[in-house]
């Protein structure tokens, strides 16, 4: 009897063990600010504008072994844009633009990763900005991973993508040049 539950308590073990040997949950570092979520649009055709997102929060789960299996979520406080200049920020945040009263959080949850090898993927998902939903496909590279000097396991990726702001209804017409913002992500990652 004593045999039988030792054996049942060491196949558990292993299976619980086997269970964590596959996809890690992995909580986005924005605490000590090693994840940056960062735009660029043309201002007028002439110059880029760059500015960033300073509030959001995020995880995913990655297997190297299984990089296809990855999920990713983020959500991110449109209130929080910073383009280094604040009246433009104001506007960044009104009615024409962000809508942030309105339209407080920007999300994004993917549905399927293609994996290209090379550390290098294709992250499907859904982006809700400005209340509309849209698929958007962010081109990403995993940077790295491994035991950090504080005693807990990291993964760093960055990734882009594109999207047209008409397509999230944001009604601002800056001119043919400035319809496209690009969207810049780098993120470390901390093992749960």
């Amino acid at each position: 009897m004593r045999f039988t539950k030792t054996l049942s308590a060491a196949v558990l073990g292993m299976v619980v063990s086997m269970g964590s040997a596959y996809a890690a949950e992995y909580e986005i570092d924005t605490k000590d600010a090693h994840a940056f979520v960062q735009f660029k649009i043309s201002h007028l055709g002439y110059s880029w504008l760059y500015g960033r997102f300073n509030d959001f929060s995020g995880s995913f789960t990655f297997d190297e072994k299984k990089p296809e299996e990855s999920k990713v979520s983020v959500v991110i406080n449109t209130a929080s844009v910073d383009s280094n200049h604040a009246e433009r920020d104001k506007h960044l945040r009104a009615e024409d633009f962000l809508y942030v009263s309105k339209y407080p959080q920007a999300t994004f949850e993917s549905t399927s990763v293609e994996y290209l090898g090379d550390d290098k993927a294709k992250i499907n998902g859904k982006l809700t900005l400005r209340g509309v939903t849209k698929d958007v496909v962010i081109d990403a590279k995993r940077l790295g991973g491994g035991e950090d000097p504080w005693g807990g396991y990291r993964q760093g990726f960055e990734g882009s993508t594109k999207f047209k702001l008409a397509d999230f209804g944001i009604p601002m017409n800056l001119g043919p040049a400035s319809e496209e913002v690009e969207i810049s992500l780098s993120v470390e990652g901390i093992r749960k």
